[in-house]
């Protein structure tokens, strides 16, 4: 997910080269704006329509189709180093369908069906080095339904349980690293049953690394553009955050909001927009982990 909601919005509103001239590309016509200032049919950004950045001349930054100046069928993006990014699937202009993200070492970071904005059906986010990170369920309206597991980087379930409307149902059991159990909680409503919990001892030495969520799992960070509340301008050296804090855009919209250490957010919600600066998902954040959408705020 850490990949996903920063690409949907900028894969929707990046830009070509502002030419109204087309390009060819062998024997097709690319990146052709008609008459009516509308993008049509296959476009292809290169580096050198957006010179100062990491890609070459001549390399490929996106490729796909537009229909009135709206993105249809197939979309690919790529890394500096040419391998592929994300493939996204668009219908009038919105992502919708299969998406599937790549780490920049060409290992599959997260994989799904998205439609009206959100996640729906079966996806899946993996760490850099293969191995399935999260696994969960989506229903049509976007929140997590039915079985849902989070792994260790060794492939080991890490927690498993059911969730009911987004939220925390039943029994729900976590495990140390090496696979035996750590504990048992009983949820109602994402409301854990305090009384319930049961805590076990590893019957088998635990490895070296740490076995919290918090420093296995991949970080959303700060990113370039975002300011904290709390910063009249921006400051004079690198910016480092820990502890509690809201970050806004330069639009000034409310970007995310919650508990920071060393600059990667640990807890609370992410909001994301689409070009037209609109509001389209928060997402909600919990041991440096990604759990789950809540609805935008209208």
């Amino acid at each position: 997910m850490k990949k996903l909601l920063y690409l949907l919005v900028t894969l929707c509103g990046a830009t070509f080269a502002q030419s109204q001239s087309s390009e060819v590309l062998g024997t097709d016509t690319i990146n052709v704006i008609d008459v009516n200032g509308k993008k049509q049919g296959k476009w292809v950004l290169m580096g050198k329509h957006k010179p100062g950045t990491c890609y070459a001349p001549t390399a490929k930054i996106e490729e796909g189709k537009y229909a009135d100046n709206r993105k249809i069928g197939i979309w690919v993006e790529y890394y500096c180093n040419n391998n592929m990014k994300n493939k996204l699937t668009f219908t009038n202009g919105r992502p919708d369908g299969y998406a599937i993200m790549y780490h920049e070492n060409g290992k599959i970071s997260e994989e799904g069906n998205w439609k009206m904005n959100r996640w729906v059906g079966n996806y899946k986010l993996y760490y850099d080095n293969g191995q399935v990170q999260h696994e969960f369920v989506f229903s049509p309206a976007g929140k997590r339904e039915g079985a849902q597991k989070y792994y260790y980087d060794n492939g080991q379930v890490a927690i498993e349980g059911n969730f009911a409307n987004g939220k925390e149902s039943g029994l729900i059991k976590e495990y140390h690293e090496n696979g035996d159990i750590k504990a048992e909680k009983n949820y109602a409503e994402g409301n854990v049953d305090v009384e319930s919990i049961k805590i076990y001892e590893p019957k088998k030495p635990l490895p070296k690394k740490s076995d919290i969520p918090a420093e296995n799992a991949p970080k959303l960070v700060v990113a370039k553009d975002e300011t904290p509340n709390e910063a009249n301008k921006k400051p004079s050296g690198p910016m480092v955050l820990n502890g509690q804090h809201t970050l806004y855009n330069k639009n000034k919209q409310i970007t995310k909001d919650g508990v920071f250490k060393d600059n990667n957010f640990i807890e609370g919600k992410a909001y994301f927009y689409n070009e037209n600066g609109i509001l389209t998902r928060v997402a909600v954040y919990r041991n440096g982990m990604y759990v789950g959408d809540t609805q935008a705020e209208k």
